[in-house]
């Protein structure tokens, strides 16, 4: 590669779109420093060792969760002393240097056991960087956290045959963990919802590789603007001529010094992309180069929407081989899930039957005709059935839909118009917050649909060839990825990508948290029409 090629034109590349990525950063979350000559893989000093990283947002971010954390393991010790009248067996007539009684027990529930809890969280990682933020991983953390805690009291206990309340153990240990998982997430709230509107609490990337794999990666990394990933330039491998002529949403570099590269348009973070990670020794020696500089560093390998618990890494020989998993749709966890799908339907249509019975008036008065509307739909491994909704059309809108179809607004096998002239008023709302969807719940029941999953699309729009297929190796669900990430504003390819990645990459974890998130986004109303 010739070593004058320099940066490409300005006009080669134009404003990002997303309003969210669009907006200019902050600098102030950035901390420069001089920069050390070029490493060559010697050990340098430990004295002269600089540990400081140009991103600094997970400083302040982690002191206001040490401190929600505290606040939660003080307050649990707090409630549970107060209304537990056992709290305090275990303690009398014991002693303690100068403590007595009371005085022990209040030192061990607000001094002993806050701080018990805060090494532990320390020690389980939760404050690691690299699960602040986003995945479930910070959470399962925490919940490890609280086993070790029982686990550390009942055995403290049975060491000094002191004859505590299990009870009281029990509740201080749930309370502390439902205390500290509602403080994660509100922080984590209020993280993403700086990203998305600021900027701040983000990591500005330059991607490194050939054009097309650092495009790629780039799609991939701002769908999510609450991840926290902003590309801000790419460097490419494949030479100046790669990139000719095409349109790129960041300026595109070629042949420059990476570090250079780094200070001039303000980046803390490296991502290898694709083909370059896999160059002998280059990674290598970019690791050493960017020792001591505060640059992050990450490799993003050619597997694309697969999920972290899917891939392991095995070293060999100094080689790291990522093995990728089979996705896991059956076992106990399956089961499990099932199970939980034909209980919750069944009390669901206990507690909302006076729900459903109000809308199904509100639906009779508003238009003559029936109270459901039955349509068959592709189920599990390509079987038909027919789901059950609240009808919210007026009954011939099947013969209007034909009058309709150059107003279509959705690119895939589904019907839609924002303002569907065959849906009367009342089903409008229930379109809205998506009331129209509960009798679901009974094809729920039957096993023919889940909580959660792919949603089921009409039987007569095709023999669902190729990727689409894949959708039928899971039951449909009343909710799903697709979803909680936009609805009907989607296109139909990224809906259909959707819905791949949650079969490949599926857990009752994963269930549990799209059921969480739909509830955000029934209340927002986004995307339904």
């Amino acid at each position: 590669m010739r070593e004058d090629v320099g940066e490409v034109t300005a006009s080669l590349h134009r404003p990002v779109t997303d309003s969210s990525r669009s907006k200019p950063v902050s600098y102030d979350s950035f901390e420069w420093q001089q920069q050390p000559p070029p490493s060559n893989g010697v050990p340098r000093s430990a004295w002269n060792r600089q540990h400081k990283r140009l991103s600094r947002w997970h400083r302040p971010y982690t002191l206001v969760l040490v401190f929600l954390d505290l606040i939660s393991a003080v307050l649990a010790s707090h409630l549970a002393a107060t209304y537990i009248e056992k709290s305090r067996s275990g303690f009398y007539g014991k002693s303690l240097f100068f403590l007595h009684n009371e005085e022990l027990f209040i030192f061990f529930a607000y001094v002993v056991l806050p701080l018990g809890w805060m090494i532990l969280l320390w020690a389980n990682g939760t404050y690691d960087r690299r699960y602040l933020g986003l995945g479930s991983e910070e959470f399962k953390r925490i919940v490890r956290t609280s086993v070790t805690i029982v686990a550390a009291v009942s055995l403290l206990a049975f060491a000094t045959k002191a004859p505590l309340s299990r009870g009281t153990v029990a509740a201080v240990s749930l309370m502390a963990v439902a205390f500290l998982l509602v403080g994660r997430v509100a922080a984590r709230q209020v993280l993403h919802f700086a990203r998305r509107k600021t900027g701040h609490g983000a990591h500005r990337m330059i991607l490194v590789g050939t054009l097309p794999e650092a495009l790629e990666v780039y799609t991939a990394v701002t769908r999510s603007p609450a991840a926290g990933l902003i590309p801000v330039a790419i460097h490419i491998t494949d030479g100046y001529a790669a990139a000719r002529g095409i349109e790129t949403p960041v300026p595109v570099y070629a042949a420059r010094d990476v570090l250079a590269l780094v200070r001039e348009v303000g980046a803390d973070t490296i991502a290898v992309c694709g083909s370059a990670s896999a160059e002998p020794g280059e990674l290598r020696r970019l690791a050493w180069q960017l020792e001591g500089t505060g640059v992050d560093l990450v490799v993003a390998p050619q597997l694309t929407d697969i999920a972290g618990p899917r891939v392991h890494i095995r070293p060999i020989e100094g080689l790291p081989l990522l093995h990728v998993e089979e996705p896991t749709l059956s076992g106990p966890g399956w089961l499990v899930k099932n199970l939980l799908d034909r209980v919750a339907a069944g009390l669901g249509l206990l507690v909302i039957s006076p729900i459903l019975i109000a809308i199904a008036i509100g639906i009779k008065l508003s238009d003559p005709g029936p109270v459901f509307f039955r349509q068959p739909r592709v189920g599990h491994e390509g079987r038909t059935f027919r789901v059950w909704k609240f009808r919210t059309m007026y009954v011939d809108a099947e013969e209007r839909k034909r009058t309709l179809e150059e107003l279509n607004e959705s690119d895939g096998m589904l019907f839609k118009m924002k303002n569907d002239p065959r849906i009367f008023s009342f089903g409008a709302k229930l379109r809205a917050t998506s009331l129209d969807e509960l009798p679901q719940l009974i094809n729920v029941l039957k096993g023919e649909m889940s909580l959660v999953g792919p949603r089921p699309l009409p039987a007569d729009d095709g023999d669902y060839l190729g990727d689409v297929r894949r959708r039928l190796l899971v039951r449909p669900g009343i909710t799903g990825l697709w979803q909680v990430s936009g609805r009907s504003d989607l296109s139909w390819d990224e809906a259909v990508r959707l819905d791949l990645y949650y079969v490949d990459n599926w857990s009752l974890t994963y269930d549990l948290g799209i059921l969480w998130r739909t509830i955000f986004v029934v209340l927002k109303r986004k995307g339904a029409y």
